[in-house]
């Protein structure tokens, strides 16, 4: 007997995801890079992953870029990060499997412990699970791959399709595009590689499992995904830390390329420990009539400063952000979305959603240009968010540049607070004050769970509720 989708809402409601705070020692890993940043280090990684030479070059040019740079002046505060005192690549294992049985016992309890192997054999058409610097164990249905569909590591992907790999890398976010991609750039390791044929439909969803076990590590992982012509690909990417007094680093590099008529939707659901610096470039770029939408959770970390980009570059292209913060105490989310519209008759949503609580702050931080030569564009922003205390902050920082008099935009954002009214209505229902506080949060943010797939939203739903806890005194 199969079980419902309620009793399937309540056995995921039931999971402990105090679960993820959990780690091994280093000792178990197979090599371990010894702390810092100069060109040593860029050169060994390279020679370790037995890279061409067109990649160590282009490690070395981002090097020297990242030198170069400052760090943001803007933003959440990044002065405390000591690029100095990170380690820069760790390896569990020699290579990648894609048999779950061979992958090291240390690692494989981790992702046991996390339910991926399980979330596999029940609703995924392929899983990637990266551990620190490398991708330990990858697998996608032999039915897509039958179909040409690639789901590989980036470091497998640069192997095997070195021609394609080099034709977009570094296309959307060139290495010195800023100072943390340049980072990346150098250091790079791990992440997706993924390309779809032309009219291909992966209507499952690919996922990629993104784990940092180590103190005082950075994780740097890289992802390429080509949709091409008239194809279709959902691609979902969850991320878990475990706690340590000293911080750790995330500083990831993602580029997506729709081509005519695909349609890809990019998922990201981070719950990173409050030790982690989170500090990503993600960017999109959709060709005539293509679809891209991308949807963004982000929980957890002590920084975050990302905001996912959409260019619309041909006529009749869409593109959609919708993502969500929750900021507690000692969190910044400095977070948003960027979309850009290069061509006639495009459209774009952006739609933002942020709870801070705890004396945590939010900043909303979004763009909306349209090029002077797009005609009769169409766009909607809608930024909300909700403050839970009177220590809490929000900003928002939108910029609109509209370039064409043809177009149609539409801007909303709203800063509200939890009435007494509400509060006690539901209370008078039977409800806690606590209770209450989550359901008109989980109300609030109810438009970006419905975008996920049920599972997903099942998780997200009680993520949210463990941050809630404790909430009200």
């Amino acid at each position: 007997m199969n079980p419902t989708k309620n009793q399937k809402e309540r056995a995921l409601s039931q999971l402990d995801y105090s679960k993820s705070d959990f780690s091994f020692s280093q000792k178990d890993y197979n090599f371990v890079l010894e702390k810092g940043l100069n060109e040593k280090v860029v050169r060994e990684i390279s020679h370790l992953k037995k890279e061409p030479s067109w990649m160590l070059n282009f490690r070395l040019k981002a090097l020297k870029a990242f030198l170069k740079m400052p760090l943001p002046s803007w933003g959440a505060d990044l002065g405390k990060i000591d690029f100095q005192e990170i380690i820069y690549y760790l390896r569990a294992s020699k290579e990648s499997k894609t048999k779950w049985e061979e992958v090291p016992d240390y690692v494989k309890k981790t992702f046991d412990r996390l339910g991926i192997p399980e979330a596999e054999k029940k609703f995924l058409a392929g899983v990637g699970a990266q551990f620190d610097s490398e991708v330990v164990y990858h697998s996608i249905r032999k039915d897509l791959e039958k179909q040409g569909v690639v789901f590989l590591s980036m470091d497998d992907g640069l192997k095997k399709f070195p021609e394609l790999v080099q034709e977009h890398f570094g296309t959307l976010v060139p290495f010195a595009d800023n100072k943390f991609a340049a980072l990346n750039s150098a250091v790079w390791s791990g992440g997706s590689f993924v390309y779809v044929p032309k009219d291909v439909k992966v209507t499952i969803p690919l996922q990629a499992y993104f784990r940092i076990n180590a103190e005082q590590f950075g994780q740097f992982e890289r992802t390429l995904i080509i949709a091409d012509e008239n194809s279709q690909v959902h691609y979902i990417e969850g991320c878990t830390a475990s706690r340590f007094s000293k911080n750790s680093l995330h500083a990831a590099v993602v580029e997506v390329i729709a081509k005519k008529e695909a349609h890809v939707r990019y998922t990201t659901i981070q719950n990173w420990a409050h030790n982690i610096y989170n500090l990503v470039t993600k960017r999109a770029i959709a060709h005539e009539n293509a679809t891209i939408e991308w949807v963004d959770g982000n929980l957890g970390s002590k920084v975050s400063m990302k905001y996912p980009a959409i260019f619309l570059k041909g006529a009749g292209a869409k593109g959609e952000i919708l993502s969500i913060a929750l900021a507690g105490k000692n969190q910044h989310q400095d977070v948003g979305a960027k979309i850009v519209h290069l061509a006639s008759n495009t459209t774009s949503i952006i739609t933002s959603k942020s709870i801070s609580k705890d004396g945590g702050r939010n900043s909303y931080r979004g763009l909306l240009k349209i090029a002077k030569n797009a005609q009769n564009v169409k766009s909607t922003v809608q930024c909300d968010a909700l403050l839970l205390d009177e220590n809490s902050r929000t900003d928002t920082y939108p910029y609109i540049e509209v370039d064409n008099p043809s177009a149609t935009v539409g801007h909303e954002a709203t800063v509200g607070r939890i009435g007494d009214n509400e509060l006690f209505y539901l209370m008078s229902k039977g409800l806690s004050r606590e209770q209450a506080l989550t359901l008109i949060v989980l109300g609030f943010i109810q438009p970006f769970v419905k975008s996920l797939p049920m599972e997903y939203s099942v998780e997200l739903n009680r993520l949210i509720e463990m941050e809630m806890e404790n909430t009200v005194g």
